[in-house]
């Protein structure tokens, strides 16, 4: 297990995870750089911390082994050719000139496996490498702030992954610093890549949700175009590898408060799935595109409008019962969905772990029958994610 990748389901008792600890990048969010770094306030990185350890504290305490980015980032820049090289193209991503990058390389190739990632995720104050007089921006390196929503840059899909081009600039180191690691540690060897980060469109792992080992859900969103689903479709239509037969492309409104699918939509048990109705007219219908391969090595689509039938013939069952976020309310379902309150984490079928602070949902789940772990989110929720965000499975079981 410790060299394979397996991820079957949203729901498969869950083994091994990646995150990430937030570090000292979130203090390099300002109140004029918090636009650009995606985020509405700054958080107390005391408290994000200890936030986040108490989540993954839990997981561990449900066997589950969180596997944390930065630890395999630090591993592979252990090696000086891997170094040297991660460093010249990490470089070559920013637009600097000839003095900052020659300053800057030198900085770089100065520091311990250790120090060199913790500056990747911190960012890199130009005053520390003495360019602050002539060049007058605080920073020569960006922070990465969003790096705790390790669900983004990349996704695993069955035994292989997508290594996400991501939608703004903020979060496209994130994605660089993933395809190193896929190409150069141990444990990725081997591994089938079912997308490049160098897709000319968009498309975020928020969006990605393994329903079986045929089936995946696609989010179209303000991250993740259709032209990006349909290359992917294509992609695991295409490659021996892939067991994925159906992908079934859901549109969801565009705008910040619903970013991504599983912010709107979350499979946490066999039948059962939390979700957010104001993505869905009075009438309950969506935009739903069925994509399968055709016979020419293309996709044919097929449309739907409502999401239960979709389910249960993806599915093979003969009922879904859909969780309203806030029980529907007019006024606890968006207050709550902004909370992500729709975006649980299963670390087993009908076990789920989820921000404390949405109440309603919660107990409307435990009504349901599920059983709901809480963790707290005063801190990590001004990032605008939550458990599911913070996490993308390694390994889980099969059913």
């Amino acid at each position: 297990m410790n060299s394979q990748l397996q991820v079957n389901s949203e729901i498969g008792t869950l083994r091994e995870v990646l995150v990430h600890r937030p570090g000292p990048e979130l203090e390099n969010i300002t109140p004029d750089t918090m636009k650009d770094l995606l985020f509405d306030d700054v958080p107390f990185l005391k408290i994000a911390q200890r936030e986040h350890d108490q989540f993954t504290d839990l997981l561990r305490n449900h066997n589950v082994k969180p596997v944390y980015i930065e630890k395999l980032l630090q591993d592979i820049l252990r090696d000086g050719n891997v170094k040297t090289g991660f460093i010249k193209d990490y470089l070559a991503q920013f637009t600097l000139d000839s003095i900052q990058v020659e300053t800057t390389q030198a900085y770089l190739q100065s520091l311990s496996a250790h120090a060199l990632t913790t500056t990747i995720y911190a960012g890199l104050r130009s005053e520390t490498v003495g360019l602050l007089e002539n060049y007058q921006q605080p920073f020569v390196l960006p922070p990465l702030p969003n790096a705790y929503f390790t669900r983004d840059p990349q996704a695993v899909l069955g035994n292989g992954v997508t290594v996400n081009p991501m939608t703004f600039a903020a979060r496209k180191p994130e994605s660089f610093i993933f395809s190193w690691i896929v190409d150069h540690h141990p444990r990725f060897q081997s591994t089938p890549i079912w997308l490049q980060p160098t897709l000319p469109t968009h498309l975020e792992g928020g969006d990605e949700l393994v329903l079986n080992q045929q089936t995946l859900a696609l989010g179209i969103s303000e991250r993740t175009t259709r032209e990006a689903a349909l290359t992917l479709a294509e992609h695991l239509f295409n490659n021996p590898a892939s067991p994925f037969e159906t992908v079934i492309a859901i549109h969801i409104p565009h705008n910040h408060a619903m970013m991504h699918l599983d912010t709107v939509f979350t499979m946490v048990n066999r039948d059962q799935f939390t979700i957010f109705p104001g993505i869905m007219d009075q009438d309950y219908h969506l935009n739903i595109e069925i994509l399968q391969p055709n016979n020419k090595g293309g996709v044919k689509i097929r449309q739907a409008t409502y999401l239960k039938p979709v389910l249960k013939e993806s599915l093979g069952l003969s009922e879904i019962d859909l969780i309203e976020t806030g029980g529907g309310d007019a006024i606890i379902a968006p207050r709550e969905q902004w909370n992500d309150g729709s975006n649980n984490l299963a670390i087993a079928p009908g076990e789920v772990v989820t921000y404390d602070r949405n109440y309603r949902s919660i107990q409307l789940m435990r009504d349901h029958g599920l059983t709901v772990h809480e963790i707290p989110s005063s801190e990590l929720a001004r990032g605008r994610g939550g458990a599911r965000c913070m996490s993308q499975p390694l390994w889980r079981d099969e059913l």
